[in-house]
């Protein structure tokens, strides 16, 4: 496979300025589940933007997603995307230099490693159908997670595994399990999308989002 590159993608402005707001991707790629989800979030006062961690591409099956994980690269992924944060906190209509990270599944992992890192300068962490320990000290930041009730890529081990060590570490931390949904449901563009989960999940998102970064900003949540 050739060479993928990531970079800061799509881009939606709020009509003044809002907390920036860093949108990570599924291992499909950058889809329409993302951009209008950044839509969405620019709509209600944020400043939202996408990395594409696959330079453009889009995988239609499990076998090309992990291709294209896996693809070389000339900046790995996790230098692309804490360029992609200086970039945003310096954009003109940032309010705050702190950023939301908000991941979806493979992007969820991304967002909890971010978490951890200093100069990543993240302020709050949404993650969809996603778990990672947290394994370095550092300043806590406020972590809610989303859970599918079927999901055959978290299994309840590794949940637990996640939420000890959040624990230990003093994280705060809230969940919220989505009932009769599946691994994907939060993206429009997948078929497991559930559009009542997919609009609560978002809802509490967008209020955990502004009670962690505050700001100013016209935030509507």
């Amino acid at each position: 496979m050739s060479m993928v590159d990531a970079k800061l993608a799509h881009i939606a402005e709020p009509a003044d300025i809002g907390v920036p707001v860093l949108i990570v991707h599924s291992w499909w790629g950058l889809t329409r589940s993302f951009a209008q989800y950044a839509d969405r979030l620019a709509a209600q006062g944020f400043l939202a933007g996408c990395v594409d961690l696959f330079g453009g591409r889009i995988a239609r099956t499990p076998e090309e997603a992990s291709l294209l994980r896996s693809a070389p690269r000339r900046v790995p992924m996790y230098r692309s995307m804490l360029a992609g944060i200086d970039e945003w906190i310096a954009h003109r209509a940032a309010s705050t230099d702190r950023v939301g990270i908000v991941g979806f599944s493979m992007g969820g992992h991304w967002a909890l490693w971010l978490a951890q890192r200093p100069d990543a300068h993240a302020g709050a962490v949404v993650i969809h159908y996603a778990t990672r320990a947290i394994s370095k000290a550092g300043t806590p930041i406020p972590i809610l997670a989303h859970f599918a009730e079927t999901d055959p890529f978290v299994t309840a081990a590794g949940r637990r595994t996640m939420e000890r060590s959040l624990a230990r570490r003093r994280w705060p931390y809230t969940s919220m399990d989505h009932p009769g949904t599946r691994h994907w449901f939060a993206e429009s563009a997948e078929d497991n999308y559930d559009r009542t989960a997919a609009d609560n999940a978002f809802q509490a998102s967008c209020r955990h989002l502004k009670d962690a970064i505050g700001g100013p900003g016209p935030h509507r949540c």
